[in-house]
């Protein structure tokens, strides 16, 4: 066998090990070995195809260090049609909305028995589509105006909760999948990086660094921060769905992508109420900000039953937590004086963390 064909299979053996090695890690939470024995594994592929550059292929997990090169594909921030729109979602504010929700899709299914509902919580950051065509990551969008999204793979092909590659028997050849999800930043990692920068550079809230990062020219800035990702929806699929949400928010762990585990499946609306006076305080201690929980009906095929509206599905409805509040102690009152003279009162307060940000 020739050099170069050594070389050929030992890259394949190191982009299954890695792959398995990123699954077992960032999907499972389940590492069998450790950073160093990773870096050496990812080290000998790159310098596997620097010595054979024929080798080297857009979905390489060398490629999730980042780049300033474009990625094979539509251009970066191209606008490109969304196959299935990305909605927005009716939002619920009190418990009676939610009974009224409830209601609604009882009428609209004539359905006078329980409906088994799935909660789950809304994460604040940015809305995502990836779409995979024979099982491989073609492009992935920003959600856009929800009929449009921009073109942002080099930097989503940064994330490790992004697969590159789906499992063979699961995606087949000719198949297509697109799965929606949600990048964030967790609440930890925003205050050090924040912290970090210059206090007029320094950003409000997580949500707002981290739809700052996916939009980098450069993916190594996008690759140099640490965002995370939930998957949490199907839109364009030639292969048959899972029948309820809790069975497809498990496939889509099968098939790579990283969900939340913390999802309540209510058999009744009186469930799902419980389920919200449960988060309305036990979201403080979470290691990321959440600003709600949606509410989804579990059985998929209710869904085309019960249509949509103009803006948003029937299907589902989001409830809002109440803004956290907190007291603090105005300290100084100073006068500005602008250029023309306008005295412009400044109040100095004493900083306090509310909702995970100070």
């Amino acid at each position: 066998m020739s050099e170069h064909a050594n070389a050929a299979r030992r890259v394949a053996e190191l982009r299954a090990e890695i792959e398995r090695h990123d699954r077992l890690y960032y999907t499972e939470a389940a590492p069998v070995i450790s950073d160093r024995e990773y870096d050496l594994l990812l080290r000998e592929l790159e310098t596997l195809e620097q010595r054979y550059p024929d080798l080297a292929t857009p979905d390489s997990p060398t490629r999730r260090v980042g780049s300033s090169l474009a990625a094979e594909g539509p251009a970066l921030f191209e606008q490109v049609p969304h196959a299935v729109p990305m909605m927005s979602i009716s939002n619920s504010y009190d418990p009676g909305e939610v009974r009224d929700f409830d209601a609604r899709v009882r009428r609209l299914l004539d359905h006078s028995g329980e409906i088994e509902y799935v909660v789950e919580l809304k994460i604040d950051g940015v809305a995502v589509s990836l779409r995979y065509e024979d099982g491989r990551l073609a492009y992935g969008l920003t959600r856009g105006d929800g009929v449009r999204g921009e073109v942002i793979t080099p930097n989503l092909m940064t994330l490790k909760d992004i697969p590159v590659r789906l499992p063979a028997k699961l995606a087949p050849a000719g198949s297509v999948i697109e799965m929606r999800g949600e990048i964030y930043m967790e609440t930890a990692e925003f205050n050090k990086l924040n912290e970090a920068l210059v206090e007029e550079e320094r950003f409000a809230n997580p949500r707002n660094l981290t739809a700052g990062t996916i939009k980098q020219k450069d993916s190594r800035m996008t690759a140099s921060r640490p965002l995370r990702m939930f998957c949490y929806g199907l839109g364009a699929c030639t292969l048959e769905a899972p029948p309820t949400h809790v069975e497809f928010l498990d496939w889509a762990r099968d098939l790579g992508f990283r969900v939340n585990p913390e999802r309540i499946l209510a058999g009744s609306v009186d469930e799902v109420l419980e389920a919200i006076n449960k988060w309305e305080t036990a979201r403080l201690e979470l290691p990321y900000q959440t600003d709600g929980l949606v509410i989804k009906v579990n059985r998929r095929n209710w869904w085309p039953v019960l249509g949509t509206t103009s803006k948003s599905p029937r299907f589902m409805t989001a409830y809002k937590f109440s803004a956290e509040q907190a007291e603090t102690t105005l300290e100084d009152i100073s006068c500005q004086v602008g250029r023309l003279g306008t005295i412009t009162p400044v109040a100095h307060l004493t900083p306090v963390f509310v909702a995970g940000s100070t």
